[in-house]
């Protein structure tokens, strides 16, 4: 089957080297401004240590990030245009993190859930799809706690989380023996350069890692349709005055702009004073597009 047919049918598609070495090293090259290394956390040579300790959350940076890099891999164009494939054209990208997770900082298996209590503030939509992506910057082998999936799983909006054997008052947490999802769970582990594309209502979770030493780093992507208002997790224009954002914003094109909201060349928006303003604004983007 094809990518887009593998993702109605299963819920998820499993894209190894999706992305080439050569799309992949600018954004390797800097991942050192974000996080420490391997041998830097494993060590405790890296003074920023401390903060991706204990909960496995701690790791995550949100856009824009430190890396201008990373932020232009986030909408590079084969990411975007997967997105277009699995959920039409008019998109918006309403999350981007990227993550660093490393062995033994903190306890990285989950029970299998669904993201949409975050996601969006109804449901999720066969009509108004939403797509999550992880980019695997990094070789992510079974041992470094690759997600793992569980095809086409028609269940209703709550219970949410799974956990193998529940035991809980929350409607939002299964009771009982669920191990038969486990049991039919995908392992997602491949090559740096993969992408794992799934939907709100898809079944997943992060594993335990067990590579001694080990370092695994990823972002955490979310495209849905500009018409669906009700998809959201962040507002974009409360980190649109980070240092990040400008730097990202000079080198971005304006389809990767409009990604974000930013008005598209032609729309009346663009009057003379909302040029000159911009200009004053963002003076390293080039604005004849939209003049």
């Amino acid at each position: 089957m094809g990518i887009a047919e593998t993702w109605e049918t299963d819920g998820f598609v499993v894209l190894p080297g999706y992305l080439s070495a050569e799309e992949l090293a600018p954004a390797q090259a800097e991942l050192g401004k974000m996080f420490p290394s391997a041998e830097g956390f494993h060590d405790g040579s890296d003074p920023r240590r401390a903060r991706f300790l204990d909960d496995e959350f701690n790791g995550i940076d949100g856009f824009p990030f430190a890396s201008t890099e990373l932020s232009l891999l986030a909408v590079h164009p084969k990411i975007v245009g997967l997105a277009e494939t699995l959920l039409g054209e008019d998109l918006r990208i309403y999350s981007a993190e990227s993550w660093a997770k490393y062995t033994g900082a903190a306890d990285y298996d989950q029970d299998l859930h669904r993201d949409y209590l975050n996601h969006t503030i109804v449901v999720p939509s066969s009509t108004f799809r939403q797509v999550e992506m992880f980019v695997y910057l990094v070789d992510v082998p079974e041992a470094l706690g690759p997600p793992h999936l569980v095809p086409a799983t028609q269940l209703p909006a709550t219970p949410n989380w799974f956990p193998r054997f529940g035991d809980s008052e929350s409607d939002f947490v299964a009771n009982g023996d669920n191990s038969a999802l486990y049991d039919a769970e995908v392992s997602a582990a491949g090559p740096a350069g993969t992408v794992v594309a799934f939907g709100l209502d898809t079944f997943h979770r992060g594993t335990a890692m067990a590579q001694p030493g080990g370092a695994r780093y990823t972002m955490h992507l979310n495209y849905r349709p500009a018409a669906a208002e009700w998809a959201q997790r962040h507002a974009w224009a409360e980190r649109s005055h980070e240092p990040a954002w400008y730097r990202f914003v000079g080198r971005a094109t304006p389809h990767q702009l409009a990604l974000f909201g930013f008005p598209p060349p032609g729309h009346s928006f663009w009057t003379p004073e909302a040029l000159a303003g911009t200009a004053l604004r963002y003076p390293e983007l080039d604005l004849s597009p939209w003049a």
